[in-house]
């Protein structure tokens, strides 16, 4: 497996529910700038806490972005409650028809903080990864201009993508877990993970591989940046304090306030799950441990001033990545 982070694609990652669409619209285009080689985003609906403030609507922001910067871009989304997957498909297929060979979605099977609205029951786990897995097939199916009728854990009636890309996007699995991961490997074109415990991802990265699990594995990567490492664990406890939520499954947690309440009475401290630091040299150490088996790693400053992150501090932890590699 990998080691170090040669020929590492290193990708910035755009948070919607931190910035407003027009100011994270801006924080990409200086990202492409400073050589960052590729973007994803996230797809909320709610941000995990008070604090963090947006949650603009990915699809809009992703026809924009990818309209006034060059490089590729990604997406991580669920389909099957808040999206329909034939609408999911339809998404996925106009921008990918808009701009060819760079873009791909990865497909999870969503958080209550997210999926509430739609007033369907929240399904336990077991039922919600058969409906990723359905919704996964049907989105791949209907990429590849096929008509589709399926009747489970989703239903889908007739369906069909009339506006298809020459080629269909990769779909790519979402998983922290070894068996979330080992059962996307079914049908995913790659694995995207997060964390920064080295064990763990090496687990989910085995599972999936062991289980036939085929493309490049990408890796996101939550750090806060400061003056001073006293700052950056600050910044961590005010933008990232719902990482201190470990008593109860965050994918089950309803409204961004109770977040914050579940992480006010835990005694876990939210800058632990973060890499937080003052020097780019030590950020850079820190997220080349854990990239054993990682192809890509797409780097998320957890503040809010993602101008200064990209010019200021970005180039400098690019570079010393680069310099490790």
């Amino acid at each position: 497996m990998r080691a170090t982070l040669e020929a590492m694609f290193i990708g910035y990652h755009a948070s919607h529910e931190q910035l407003a669409p027009s100011e994270l619209l801006s924080s990409v285009q200086l990202a492409e700038r400073v050589g960052f080689h590729g973007a994803m985003c996230s797809d909320h609906l709610a941000p995990w806490g008070v604090a963090q403030g947006h949650s603009g609507y990915a699809w809009s922001w992703l026809g924009a972005a990818l309209a006034l910067t060059r490089f590729g871009f990604g997406v991580v989304t669920a389909p099957g409650q808040r999206y329909h997957p034939a609408v999911a498909a339809q998404a996925i297929a106009t921008l990918a028809e808009m701009f060819p060979g760079r873009f791909w979605a990865a497909l999870g099977s969503g958080e209550l903080v997210n999926e509430h609205v739609t007033g369907d029951p929240w399904p336990e786990k077991g039922e919600r990864d058969r409906r990723l897995d359905e919704s996964a097939s049907v989105i791949r199916r209907l990429l590849h201009g096929e008509r589709v009728d399926h009747d489970g854990a989703v239903r889908v009636h007739d369906a069909r993508v009339w506006s298809l890309p020459t080629a269909p996007p990769l779909l790519v699995g979402a998983a922290i877990s070894p068996g979330t991961a080992e059962r996307v490997a079914a049908w995913a074109d790659g694995l995207i993970t997060t964390g920064t415990d080295a064990s763990a991802l090496a687990d989910a990265i085995g599972a999936y591989r062991a289980a036939g699990g085929r493309g490049e594995v990408s890796l996101q990567v939550h750090v806060s940046i400061a003056r001073t490492a006293d700052d950056a664990a600050a910044l961590a406890r005010d933008q990232w304090r719902h990482g201190a939520v470990t008593r109860v499954s965050p994918w089950d947690v309803a409204q961004p306030e109770d977040f914050d309440r579940l992480a006010a009475e835990s005694d876990a401290d939210p800058a632990e799950s973060v890499i937080a630091g003052a020097e780019p040299h030590e950020i850079a150490d820190r997220v080349r441990a854990l990239c054993a088996g990682v192809d890509r790693v797409y780097l998320h400053h957890i503040g809010k001033d993602q101008r200064r992150f990209v010019e200021e501090d970005a180039p400098a932890l690019i570079a010393a990545l680069e310099e490790g590699s």
